[in-house]
């Protein structure tokens, strides 16, 4: 079992940036494929990005690549997303979720591939 925590959502102007931080409990985060994802109103939950448990591997949004930074501490057994040049649709609810399943090959997209979910932070981009 794993908990995730979110935090360092908030309300940004367009252009600026803001990190988010998934904190884990848990003995075997080095385990586990982490990955974030956003839901915005009326739509359904996307993927973001997603890292290996090395950190080694990393995959992205097409509509985050260049923008958004995914990285991993095992030791702190923390998961962040740093997101820059941020647009208004960008805003969204953020989503940290873990996978401990091999899937060879994978870009840990598919929702249903993770087995735990953090709570979500609201992340606002005004124009």
């Amino acid at each position: 079992q794993v908990q995730l925590v979110e935090s360092g959502g908030g309300l940004v102007q367009a252009g600026g940036s803001l990190r988010l931080s998934c904190a884990t409990s848990g003995r075997t985060f080095n385990k586990y494929v982490m990955g974030w994802f956003r839901q915005a109103p009326g739509k359904e939950r996307d993927f973001v990005a997603a890292i290996a448990w090395s950190g080694i591997s990393t995959w992205y949004a097409d509509s985050v690549k260049g923008r958004f930074t995914i990285s991993r501490d095992n030791a702190k057994g923390t998961v962040y997303l740093q997101m820059n040049s941020l647009k208004p649709e960008d805003t969204a609810v953020y989503y940290c979720a873990a996978s401990n399943r091999a899937y060879g090959g994978s870009r840990y997209s598919n929702s249903a591939q993770y087995g735990y979910w953090g709570q979500g932070t609201q992340v606002t981009v005004s124009s």
